[in-house]
């Protein structure tokens, strides 16, 4: 806490310097591709920095004094729209009769009221005046009130200050400038004082961190300015056809502006409204204009912009605005223009620096939890619903198999840890149970077309009378948990087109459960047991289900374990089972290996 503080204390304080600075970072970021190429043709790197910024310069230079131009000849032609603007400032005016016409002059009074400087009340009785005091012929005795008055500024002062804005402003483009070429001429140097800073062992994570901070942020410049330019040609076409003047102009403002997130659009709005509220007598136009800047803009940035930033900056879109906010407090208006491309930077460094990885999931656009983990946080917050859409939303890309293994499975792990440390409460364990046995019920009827990757489906085609007379029974080792990746199991093989039983949790001891299991020489039993306690009651349901039924052919299946299986197998000693199984897909295999002999 103590770094991050003094980190933004830092940034604030040095801003002066830190502000030309970032700008000229994003500027190499920029021009490097086309230094480079310019290199490439056999100039040297000093020519090539030259060349491409002084492109740069003039292409700005020609943008910036032919919109001057053209703002210059707006102004010029403005006293031409007086009466129209007169005109609708007469339709605005709020009317004196009526009832808003009475409260308005009500509202006005008590704000005269407030502003004036009230007289002070005379006390009750007959002023006594003092005698050695003289009074002025005509005076009534009373103090008057005095007010100052600031004296307006006149032309030299407002040119003045007109002068040192424009200077500060030619300082910073100038300290940017220097940096820029600086940056350009020495970019090697200063990447390899960066590499000697961080440590040799640190190069290949530097220079990863590097090129993808790079590619983002041009990526994203470049999909800026290819968006902004698109909306600037709509918005030009667009306010030509409604005979706007100066569509041209409006459009290239609009495109420059946007650069600028959430102010620079409403001013880009402004002016061409404002504009058409002072040429044209009617209301139409201005009406026109709105909604055609509000249509494009609707649609840009609620669906291009998510969609192309997005993918090309690695950032949420709450961080988008939260970077926006935090830049434009430190840095003002030209920390709101490099918020973007700073907080890309920031998600890199968050993404290669362990240290800040927290900076990469607060600020990163990718799935911070796993399905499994949504879901179990969703049922723990007892919200059924968007349980359920979660699901829906992983069946739209992946088969029913996968469902069960990687989300419903580890879901349930996650609760038996829970549930054995005493972490979860008997309401939301009734809960959780609950709603994963339901949505187990509902997913028997999802299509099978839509679970192409099950095996057995082309050996359930091949011979499916034989199979008819082998069962697979499943078997809770213990508990509610192994009940239901029994029942997942058993929905999964008969899917498969094998004859499945699943076995609810007896009452009564395992024994007596046991001795009322009619079993048929040809069939499988698959005992279900889920980690972390899965061994102790699995190697007990073993031992009993041998002493019952010796010639069964018997398959235990611990869901979610990632050990040696062959190892696993030697804890259940003399009785070890015929398989042991990790996954539902694995165990759908293997229970066809064991079946197909007998079938055959």
């Amino acid at each position: 806490m103590v770094m991050l503080f003094g980190t933004i204390a830092a940034l604030y304080f040095a801003r002066e310097i830190l502000i030309p600075l970032a700008f000229a970072l994003i500027l190499t970021f920029v021009l490097t591709p086309v230094v480079a190429l310019l290199q490439r043709s056999r100039i040297g790197r000093g020519p090539s920095v030259a060349v491409t910024v002084l492109v740069m310069m003039a292409a700005a230079g020609c943008v910036g004094w032919s919109i001057a131009i053209q703002l210059v000849n707006v102004a010029q032609e403005l006293p031409m729209y007086r009466q129209n603007i007169q005109a609708k400032m007469e339709k605005l005016r709020i009317p004196t009769t009526g009832p808003l016409g009475l409260a308005a002059n009500s509202l006005r009074e008590i704000a005269h009221d407030l502003s004036s400087p009230g007289a002070p009340s005379p006390e009750p009785g007959a002023p006594v005046q003092n005698r050695k005091q003289r009074t002025a012929p005509g005076s009534t005795g009373l103090p008057l009130p005095v007010q100052i008055v600031q004296q307006p500024a006149d032309g030299s002062q407002y040119l003045r200050g007109l002068i040192q804005q424009v200077l500060r402003l030619l300082g910073l483009a100038g300290l940017v400038l220097i940096f820029t070429v600086f940056m350009l001429i020495k970019r090697f140097d200063l990447t390899h004082r960066l590499f000697r800073l961080v440590g040799l062992g640190q190069i290949n994570i530097m220079t990863q961190a590097l090129d993808d901070a790079a590619q983002r942020v041009s990526r994203y410049l470049l999909m800026q300015v290819l968006v902004n330019a698109s909306f600037g040609t709509l918005f030009g076409f667009g306010l030509h056809f409604i005979g706007v003047p100066y569509p041209a102009l409006w459009g290239v403002v609009a495109a420059i502006l946007r650069t600028v997130p959430y102010v620079g659009t409403m001013v880009a709005a402004a002016l061409p409204i404002a504009l058409s509220l002072a040429a044209f007598d009617n209301w139409l136009p201005p009406l026109l204009v709105f909604l055609l800047f509000a249509g494009l803009e609707l649609i840009i940035a609620n669906f291009v912009e998510p969609w192309l930033y997005g993918a090309n900056t690695g950032i949420s879109s709450l961080a988008l605005l939260v970077a926006a906010i935090f830049w434009t407090v430190l840095w003002g208006l030209p920390g709101l223009i490099l918020s973007t491309p700073l907080t890309v930077c920031v998600v890199v460094l968050g993404r290669y620096v362990p240290q800040l990885s927290f900076l990469h999931i607060l600020l990163g656009d990718e799935v911070v939890l796993e399905a499994e983990a949504q879901i179990y946080q969703r049922l723990l917050a007892m919200d059924q619903p968007e349980a359920h859409a979660i699901v829906g939303r992983f069946l739209k890309e992946k088969p029913l198999m996968d469902l069960y293994d990687s989300v419903l499975i580890p879901v349930l792990s996650l609760a038996e840890q829970d549930r054995h440390k005493g972490a979860i409460d008997t309401a939301r364990e009734e809960f959780l149970f609950l709603s994963i046995n339901e949505m187990i019920t509902e997913l028997s009827e999802f299509p099978v077309a839509h679970d192409s990757s099950q095996a057995g489906d082309a050996a359930a085609e091949s011979a499916p009378a034989e199979r008819l007379s082998a069962r697979v029974i499943c078997l809770p080792a213990n508990d509610r948990a192994d009940e239901v990746t029994a029942a997942m199991l058993a929905q999964i093989l008969e899917r498969a087109g094998h004859v499945a039983l699943s076995l609810p949790i007896a009452h009564a001891s395992l024994a007596e459960m046991l001795a009322l299991l009619e079993v048929r020489p040809d069939d499988v039993i698959c005992i279900s047991a889920l980690p972390p306690y899965a061994f102790t009651p699995a190697r007990t349901m073993c031992k009993l289900v041998r002493e019952r039924f010796p010639k069964v052919k018997l398959v235990i299946g611990v869901w979610g374990f990632s050990g040696d299986t062959e190892k696993a197998k030697a804890r259940f000693e003399r009785t070890q089972p015929d398989r042991l199984l990790t996954s539902l897909a694995q165990a759908v295999e293997q229970i066809q290996e064991l079946i197909r002999p007998q079938a055959s």
